[in-house]
């Protein structure tokens, strides 16, 4: 029904003033295809999805596209007065269009624009929009009044319900950029059932490993390669990993075989000519002008031989970021919170405690109360009834970036943010304000560190990040001797946090007992 839908890019490309970010990208996307773009953070995957969008205009390069468009962008920006309501009624408006169009051309009837407006209509399943839109707000939990504002919404909820109505839209082409942040369990399956259901285009930046292997068709890889080019993998995330992994390693060993054979040309040149200006005199007698050519010319061969090399060796592989978290010493008991409450937000019926080296993994669906009691137990939030008590420095990370001073350089905010592994190079001197978000979010994870905190307490924390990194902290959270309490919906963090102990919150609005378990 949508074979006709596919994106082009030809030779796309866009930069800043730091250079190119996306830098002569050609690819065709067709419809039941699943494309998911990986990278390290400020590679350009939100600078991509946005020109394939066509939200940003490219400096060179064209975008083609056949079918309707929806994109999904990770910070969504609304009006103070909009209401859930405004939103909805967007995401509809094209199918109730078509229903209108429809009847107009009934009464009355007018056969070639009824055929038009009645093949458009099933082509967008007009009729069942308002249902689709049901369903996406209540499997998101979304369903807020359509009267109430969206500024009175938590970030995460704004989200959801921007979420549900685009893809209550069922347009062609889906753009998506971290899709999953702000999902719980049951979001996440809803939204992998309707990726994996869609007949036309799919785009999506996720960090999301599971998500990547169980939606993707291919992936496209931003990361520097041997030949500077991007390349298509197929085979989803894990086997992409592997493959990239031993692209590594053969990129480092071309690289110093070249280096090897480039230094031995290069000497064995030198020493040709030094022979052939100073020291070497052909013996006196017959063939001393052969002998002189054959020198020379075997200079001239080596000579264009390393040219060759030259113009044909491979870049020396970049040094990958590679986080490098410090040693965080603590001992003893850390952190103690009786049973807590917080009318409408949190119900906490079992005591937590920390000690130095201890984890603690907080689930439950949205709506239960996993920020509120990250926030409690910093002492951000106070409760209404249960105290908390705790030793040394706490430090929180929440679950979106802000900064007061957009103009301050992360060098200036940070001063270990290299040393960490986090940022480095010209990205260390811009303006926060200008740096992307998965940077932002690794600035305050520098931030949050060089404090040397005893408790670490983490909201979502692989939102934003990118693949690499998440990986990178997951192995630093599991071996560090501070305490640590993470939320996380990350269906891979959560797999391998499955032996450290676990706190499973559920609505405050249900009767309950909150389950605490030891593994």
């Amino acid at each position: 029904m949508r074979s006709h839908v596919h994106l082009t890019t030809q030779d796309l490309t866009k930069g800043y003033e730091a250079g190119p970010v996306v830098d002569g990208i050609s690819l065709k996307v067709s419809a039941g295809q699943r494309l998911g773009i990986i990278g390290e953070n400020g590679r350009g995957k939100t600078t991509l999805l946005r020109l394939l969008a066509e939200d940003l205009v490219p400096d060179q390069g064209t975008v083609t596209r056949h079918g309707s468009l929806s994109l999904v962008q990770q910070e969504m920006p609304f009006h103070e007065a909009e209401t859930v309501g405004d939103l909805l009624s967007e995401a509809l408006r094209e199918s109730r269009q078509a229903l209108s169009e429809l009847d107009g051309a009934a009464e009355p009837f007018d056969e070639q624009r009824y055929s038009r407006a009645l093949a458009h209509a099933e082509n967008i399943e007009a009729w069942d929009a308002e249902r689709r839109a049901d369903i996406a707000l209540k499997a998101l939990d979304a369903d807020h009044v359509r009267s109430a504002r969206l500024s009175e919404l938590s970030v995460g909820q704004r989200y959801r319900v921007r979420l549900a109505c685009l893809l209550a839209e069922r347009a062609d082409v889906l753009l998506l950029d971290e899709p999953t942040n702000h999902l719980d369990a049951g979001a996440l399956a809803f939204l992998t059932e309707r990726l994996e259901q869609h007949h036309g285009v799919v785009v999506l930046v996720s960090h999301d490993r599971t998500l990547l292997d169980d939606v993707c068709t291919q992936l496209l890889d931003l990361d520097p390669s041997p030949d500077g080019e991007v390349h298509l993998h197929g085979g989803g995330y894990r086997a992409f990993k592997e493959a990239k992994r031993a692209e590594r390693q053969r990129w480092e060993q071309r690289f110093a075989q070249e280096e090897a054979e480039h230094d031995e040309l290069a000497e064995k040149v030198e020493r040709a000519q030094s022979r052939l200006q100073d020291a070497w005199r052909p013996p006196k007698g017959a063939f001393k002008h052969k002998r002189s050519t054959r020198a020379a010319n075997k200079m001239r061969n080596v000579a264009r031989r390393l040219e060759e090399l030259d113009d044909q060796r491979v870049d020396a592989p970049p040094p990958p970021l590679r986080f490098t978290p410090p040693e965080l010493e603590a001992s003893g008991d850390l952190l103690h919170a009786t049973p807590l409450d917080v009318p409408g937000r949190l119900r906490l019926t079992e005591p937590i405690s920390l000690s130095a080296g201890e984890k603690l993994l907080v689930t439950g669906p949205n709506g239960a109360g996993k920020t509120t009691l990250l926030n409690v137990l910093a002492g951000r939030v106070p409760p209404s009834n249960g105290t908390v008590h705790h030793v040394g420095r706490v430090a929180l990370l929440a679950q979106e970036s802000t900064f007061e001073n957009e103009d301050a350089t992360a060098a200036q905010l940070c001063s270990r943010v290299e040393e960490l592994g986090l940022l480095r190079g010209k990205d260390l001197v811009r303006p926060v304000g200008r740096l992307s978000t998965g940077q932002r979010r690794r600035l305050e994870l520098a931030i949050l560190l060089s404090s040397a905190p005893h408790v670490l307490l983490l909201d979502e924390p692989t939102n934003h990040l990118s693949i690499a990194l998440v990986d990178e902290l997951t192995e630093a959270l599991d071996r560090t001797r501070a305490a640590v309490a993470v939320a996380t919906h990350d269906r891979q963090m959560r797999t391998d946090f499955g032996s450290w102990r676990s706190v499973t919150l559920d609505s405050p609005s249900r009767s309950h007992e909150t389950s605490v378990a030891s593994k």
